[in-house]
């Protein structure tokens, strides 16, 4: 293959990676980096492989960070060819991982090869950050080495994930940020009693529904520039014993803040405690702290990055926070920079995952042209 994106694109996407495997990805791009003067350091914990690749130690860090592991392929029956059997069809390279996120893997180690070719004695230093446990648990991945690298009081000056943001286009989009995501379990409690005699007990279904539709129709903030208003959804309710004539004894109601910058976990948990409180409820409940939101508003790295698109591409991109959580929320605790960039997400985790060929050699460009601005002298 004459691009070397695509060449190596291709030979990581024939790994069957699934999560949290990583099946030789990271020995094939340490490979590529070794030549070109970073030194290699594998954090792996609990069989998860995470590879932490540094060349040089001075100020500014910049790093490249994502992930070798893919989701399950779904009924291979259904792939018009073998997801790791990557394959070309009129354009367009076929198998899993093309599109999340093994093909901006490969423009990644391509781009810095490009860098380095023309600048190799560039100020600050550069660095890889990969792991296979994103699209599973992610409680081993990139986690384990941001806690490393705190250990050692380090901290990154700009990083570049490749998740794929793109939306219609290769860089309509890319995310300069992600809402929090915090999660509770609410248990109202009742009194059970046969449903004929309800004066003999207290449904907890009843009491809560009030609280409930409090609840969803709270404005939490108004969002920002960058974000939109936080959400409150239920995503759950159980109760009853599942008789006709039972009142139950208790219901137990799943919910989730998708939270901007706007508020905070623990302004958002006050508040819905208030609303439960102030109907009276007899209640327990459990927090889960997914992710802090993140943001990286307009500067260095932000401008760098809609240069280079705007310079490649031909378009201006979009800076957006929309969609789920990203490894963005680990990274960003030692990161003062730190922007989502990649190829157009329609296909990801689809059967006949695929991306344009085309994109390949510009999402290298537009990682290379990222680094010119950024770290050269």
């Amino acid at each position: 293959m004459s691009d070397p994106t695509l060449a190596l694109a291709t030979q990581i996407i024939a790994r069957p990676s699934l999560t949290p495997d990583d099946a030789g990805c990271m020995e094939i791009i340490a490979e590529r980096l070794k030549p070109l003067g970073f030194s290699i350091e594998y954090i792996n914990r609990n069989g998860v492989t995470n590879l932490w690749a540094r060349r040089g130690t001075a100020k500014p860090l910049f790093v490249f960070a994502g992930h070798t592991d893919v989701v399950p392929t779904g009924p291979l029956e259904q792939w018009t060819s073998p997801p790791f059997a990557p394959e070309i069809r009129e354009g367009v390279l076929y198998g899993r991982g093309t599109a999340d996120m093994k093909s901006s893997l490969a423009a990644m180690v391509t781009a810095v090869e490009t860098f380095l070719a023309a600048h190799s004695k560039h100020p600050g230093s550069l660095a890889f950050l990969l792991t296979s446990d994103e699209e599973g648990d992610a409680n081993d991945g990139t986690v384990a080495v941001v806690e490393a690298l705190k250990a050692r009081g380090e901290t990154l000056d700009f990083c570049i994930i490749g998740e794929p943001t793109s939306v219609n286009e290769l860089g309509d989009m890319i995310k300069n940020g992600r809402r929090g995501s915090l999660s509770g379990v609410l248990t109202v409690k009742g009194i059970q009693c046969h449903i004929a005699y309800p004066e003999k007990g207290r449904n907890p279904i009843h009491e809560a529904a009030p609280a409930l539709a409090e609840l969803a129709a709270t404005e939490w903030d108004q969002g920002n520039e960058y974000f939109p208003p936080t959400t409150w959804q239920i995503s759950n309710i159980h109760g009853g014993t599942g008789a006709t004539n039972v009142v139950p004894g208790s219901v137990e109601i799943k919910f989730n803040f998708r939270f901007a910058t706007a508020s905070t976990p623990e302004s958002l948990q006050q508040r819905l405690l208030g609303i439960l409180d102030r109907h009276d409820l007899d209640y327990a409940i459990k927090w889960t702290l997914g992710a802090r939101p993140f943001l990286t508003g307009r500067g260095p790295l932000a401008d760098a990055a809609t240069t280079a698109i705007r310079e490649i591409c031909g378009i201006e991109s979009a800076l957006s926070t929309t969609g789920g959580t990203s490894d963005g929320r680990f990274i960003a605790e030692i990161c003062g920079q730190l922007l989502e960039i990649g190829p157009v997400n329609a296909t990801s985790h689809k059967i006949d995952e695929c991306v344009d060929i085309t994109a390949l050699p510009k999402i290298s460009a537009i990682y290379a042209r990222i680094l010119e601005q950024v770290l050269s002298a």
